[in-house]
C-alpha cells in the first residue's frame, strides 16, 4: 500500500490553449503524449516526466470529463483550479482494504492505454487525491468507469 512519489497535479483552465502556451513559453514545459480520455487534455512534461496535466474547467466542462474525473470546483482562478494531486502507489488490494477499514469512500477508474488502475478519494479539506496503481495489480477487478468506455470524444458544451 505504499506511495512512491507525487506523480502530477491537474489544473482546470477556462482557456486551455492559453494556459498550455503559458506553461510552455514561460516555464519551459513541453507538450507530450497522453491517453485518450475522450475529453480535452494536455499533459505537460519536464524531461521525461508528465508533471502537469490540464483540462477544461469552469462551467463548460464536458460530460466525459465529469463522468471520469468529476468536478469539485468551477473555479478558473486561484487555488481552486487545482482539481487533484496524484501519487504513484503499489499494493492496490491492501489500500482498498485499508480504506474500507477506515470508512473512507473512494471511486475506482481505469485507463487501459496507460496501464493504470486508479483510486480517487478526498482528504478532510475536500482535496481530491488520485492513487495510481499498475493495472496488473487489479487482478480481475473492473472499474465501474473506464476511459475507453466513455462516449466518443466530447467537447465542452456550448
Amino acid at each position: 500500500m505504499p506511495l512512491a512519489h507525487m506523480e502530477h497535479f491537474l489544473i482546470q483552465a477556462e482557456d486551455l490553449e492559453a494556459t498550455k502556451d503559458w506553461y510552455v513559453k514561460v516555464l519551459g514545459f513541453r507538450v507530450g503524449p497522453h491517453p485518450d480520455f475522450k475529453f480535452p487534455v494536455y499533459w505537460l512534461y519536464l524531461g521525461d516526466a508528465d508533471v502537469l496535466h490540464m483540462t477544461q474547467g469552469g462551467k463548460q466542462v464536458s460530460k466525459n470529463r465529469k463522468t471520469y474525473l468529476g468536478q469539485e470546483s468551477e473555479a478558473t482562478q486561484g487555488s481552486g483550479v487545482i482539481d487533484h494531486v496524484a501519487f504513484r502507489a503499489s499494493g492496490l488490494t491492501d489500500m482498498i482494504s485499508h480504506l474500507g477499514r477506515l470508512g473512507i469512500a473512494f471511486k475506482e477508474r481505469q485507463v487501459n492505454d496507460q496501464g493504470l488502475y486508479q483510486l480517487f478519494l478526498f482528504d478532510p479539506n475536500g482535496v481530491k487525491i488520485e492513487l495510481n496503481y499498475p493495472a496488473a495489480e487489479a487482478k480481475g477487478r473492473k472499474a465501474p468507469v473506464m476511459a475507453s468506455a466513455l462516449a466518443e470524444k466530447d467537447a465542452a458544451p456550448n
